[in-house]
């Protein structure tokens, strides 16, 4: 999906709830809808090349996420990390590094992901659990901190 497309689809969004879609919003948008992970909020800020204070970036992460535009993962070292909700960037999957805390995404082959859909609701259906969906989170150590 291109960034315009996220611009259109995000600031309807925040119409929806009389929210502003302010510059420093877009800018945030922007960053994570570059990124190949979920973010933390100085990483954020970091890519932002000072264009936006810390403090802004924290308060456009609260209110992009009440807005249902972000979703919060709660990874490694007390760190929250930020991505765009599934409805603007596609279903996916983690990697989480116990190691360094990174996070990146993962798409599973069609064949695989079809798997794992049977697989979560056999596992709802024994916990008698209406499974709708799943968020496939590994833990491990990435390529950088494996050697």
């Amino acid at each position: 999906m291109s960034v315009a497309s996220h611009h259109r689809q995000v600031e309807s969004r925040l119409a929806e709830s009389d929210v502003r879609y302010t510059a420093g919003r877009r800018a945030v948008v922007e960053v994570l809808g570059s990124a190949e992970g979920p973010l933390g909020a100085a990483e954020i800020h970091d890519r932002l090349e000072g264009q936006v204070p810390l403090s802004s970036v924290y308060r456009t992460l609260s209110v992009l996420e009440e807005a249902g535009v972000l979703i919060p993962h709660f990874a490694q070292k007390g760190l929250t990390r930020y991505e765009l909700a599934e409805w603007l960037r596609g279903h996916h999957h983690h990697l989480v590094c116990i190691q360094c805390g990174g996070v990146e995404d993962f798409t599973l082959p069609d064949d695989l992901e079809a798997d794992m859909d049977r697989i979560v609701r056999h596992i709802g259906g024994l916990a008698r659990f209406q499974a709708d969906t799943h968020s496939l989170e590994i833990e491990g150590r990435c390529a950088r901190c494996a050697t």
